[in-house]
């Protein structure tokens, strides 16, 4: 989540995006072990979507 969030205030886009991809799966993982709630996991997710977004 921190690389995504240095991406995006870097105005890295294509770093960020890649990172985030990355990190989908991780967090969806770590909400299926149930360490973190599922939807913690989804407004994550939603968050870090929306602000690669808005970079355009």
């Amino acid at each position: 989540i921190k690389k995504v969030v240095k991406a995006v205030e870097a105005g890295d886009k294509a770093a960020a995006t890649a990172a985030f991809t990355a990190n989908v799966s991780v967090i969806d993982r770590i909400a299926d072990k149930k360490i973190i709630h599922k939807n913690k996991a989804a407004r994550h997710k939603s968050r870090l979507s929306a602000a690669i977004k808005a970079m355009a």
